[in-house]
């Protein structure tokens, strides 16, 4: 069948279902190549929704909740689901032959998605759903039965509003039980004015080819997939790292035109540079070499601080910030007690290095009782000296991994980076906090706070947010470069980190492709980088960040990981601080500064 006659079948059965011959919409074609039925499903549902609902208002609310940083795929999926059911009772009353097309398209999704569902809540949901929509009503788990009843009574819907209470009330419930708390009820979700809407840049959202990044675009798109029965899914880093023999799925290909956009995308998501071009292009030209020749370093003070505009990173970056400070606040006490004891610790530990320690010499004060030495022995060391160490000769670099990997502790990274540099501020060692990621081929280097600043700009730590990979021997280099720059004798470098190395590969037009950036590729990279350091007479601390429970499943992995590099191993048991690997962390540092 032509796509142009498949185009208007489907099209024709929406227009007949909805009795509007003027309502837009898009038939999904490569729908019906994986299933007819699903695809001439979702047709009569776009008509159905289009008679008894209103499509505008409902879309509109799902923006607004996506704007207000709701997830946007398991949202639709639970819109997908209440739309589903708010509609195939009122069209199957009216024509019998839909019942057969809807259970021929809900067998289709269970046998092309069913692994797909059973990664996440919302398709867990789907496949009971559609389960008893296929056998009859059947036994469930309690909390499972309270979210199908939810989903199940939208037959009995009459307008719209019903049906975003409950998709609402389903996300809250089922998704993101903190929404609420953190962004709002659904009456502050539907407060959100449509010049707050058109304000923002929603080209995130969209598609490459959608060169029309407006509020109607997205709107469009939200529309057109509401009513579709398709599974969406994201891949999380965990997912990526189990598939390590696929690792051609690792490599991302680019063309010339997407490589031109990639600099203006990486600028309105992390923020302006503040590096010239020619120190941009001379950092890079020194750095990036090896396995990172074909990358790339982007320095920023932060979106927040230097934004190209209001976009969803933006909002995002804004709402962390937030969050990492109600943390702080919410467990103030202790970080300040923290900051208490690392700071006295460090003192005692300064004040041991200005004692003067006596050594024997071959000049200085004279010991009588070693002058038999002299002719009888080659020891000729009769002399007595007093040594004393400067404690303004450190200089310390502080850098965060800042991947996506990070995104469930990003609070107490923050916490923990915080109470490191204001102890640092507080006995006057100079030292720069830096965050990492790497999206695409720029690794983005966050920086918070400069050797010599105010304490003030500690308070930066805050706006640290997680996104994207890392290359974390890449970012060491780059850190590298500044700080051997630096007149202080004593160099110290302290990783904070998970130690889960891993960046995609762009196949960059006419570039020859190294290996993907993973497992012992990466670290034994990382670990090359800290080595050299070491070398270079700098004292490197990679503090690895790990549940004792996700300790036990990655032992091995791990375990490597501080063989190449010698990290040490700090536990966050899910606390947002955990007292005894702060007072570690204490303690090693304090072994740092007496090295």
């Amino acid at each position: 069948m032509e796509e142009f006659e498949l185009e208007n079948r489907i099209k024709n059965l929406m227009w007949t279902v909805s009795g509007d011959y003027s309502l837009e919409f898009k038939p999904d074609l490569a729908a019906f190549a994986k299933s007819k039925y699903v695809a001439l499903y979702d047709g009569i549902k776009q008509g159905a929704f289009a008679r008894y609902f209103n499509r505008e208002e409902y879309s509109l609310y799902l923006v607004k909740k996506i704007y207000l940083h709701a997830m946007e795929a398991p949202l639709m999926d639970l819109a997908q689901l209440c739309i589903e059911f708010a509609v195939s009772g009122k069209i199957i009353a009216e024509r019998e032959g839909v019942s057969n097309i809807r259970r021929r398209a809900c067998e289709d999704i269970l046998d092309m998605d069913f692994h797909k569902l059973t990664g996440n809540p919302a398709g867990k949901l789907k496949i009971a759903l559609f389960r008893e929509i296929l056998n009859g009503k059947g036994a469930a788990e309690a909390r499972q039965r309270h979210f199908m009843d939810m989903v199940q009574e939208l037959s009995e819907a009459q307008d719209t509003m019903e049906l975003i209470q409950t998709t609402d009330k389903l996300y809250n419930e089922l998704i993101d039980p903190y929404f609420e708390r953190n962004q709002g009820d659904l009456e502050k979700v539907l407060s959100v004015t449509l010049e707050e809407l058109a304000e923002f840049s929603w080209e995130d959202f969209l598609e490459e080819e959608a060169l029309e990044s407006t509020l109607e675009t997205y709107l469009d798109k939200v529309t057109e997939n509401m009513t579709n029965l398709d599974t969406r899914e994201t891949e999380t880093k965990e997912e990526q790292e189990k598939n390590t023999e696929e690792t051609t799925k690792r490599i991302l290909v680019v063309d010339e035109k997407a490589l031109e956009k990639m600099y203006s995308y990486v600028e309105r998501n992390y923020g302006k540079t503040y590096l010239t071009e020619g120190e941009e292009k001379k950092i890079n030209a020194l750095v990036c070499r090896g396995i990172h020749s074909d990358c790339s370093l982007y320095f920023t003070k932060g979106i927040l601080k230097e934004p190209v505009m209001r976009n969803y990173q933006y909002e995002y970056a804004r709402k962390q910030r937030s969050k990492n400070l109600y943390e702080y606040h919410d467990n103030h006490r202790v970080v300040k007690n923290n900051i208490r004891l690392l700071t006295d610790m460090l003192k005692k530990t300064l004040t041991m290095r200005e004692e003067k320690e006596e050594t024997l010499a071959d000049r200085g004060t004279l010991l009588p009782k070693r002058l038999w030495r002299i002719g009888r022995t080659g020891n000729v060391q009769v002399f007595k000296r007093e040594l004393y160490e400067d404690s303004s000769s450190f200089v310390v670099d502080v850098l965060i991994d800042a991947s996506g990997s990070q995104r469930s502790r990003q609070g107490q990274v923050a916490i923990q980076a915080y109470i490191l540099s204001e102890a640092l501020s507080n006995v006057g060692i100079p030292h720069r906090v830096t965050s990492f990621c790497t999206f695409w081929d720029y690794t983005v280097l966050h920086n918070f706070r400069d050797y010599d600043a105010d304490r003030t700009e500690n308070s930066n730590i805050f706006e640290y947010v997680t996104s994207s990979n890392n290359r974390d021997g890449l970012a060491v280099k780059a850190v590298e470069y500044d700080l051997l720059q630096r007149e202080e004798e004593h160099k110290i470098l302290i990783v904070l980190s998970d130690g889960k190395p891993y960046d995609v590969i762009l196949n960059r037009p006419n570039a020859r492709n190294p290996k993907p950036y993973h497992g012992d590729y990466a670290i034994k990279d990382t670990g090359f980088a800290v080595r050299k350091l070491r070398n270079q007479g700098v004292c490197v601390l990679g503090v690895l960040q790990e549940r004792k429970r996700t300790y036990r499943r990655r032992k091995r992995f791990l375990a490597r990981i501080l063989l190449y590099t010698g990290y040490f191993r700090i536990f966050s048991c899910g606390r947002p601080i955990s007292d005894k690997a702060i007072r570690k962390k204490h303690l090693i540092i304090k072994k740092l500064l007496l090295y």
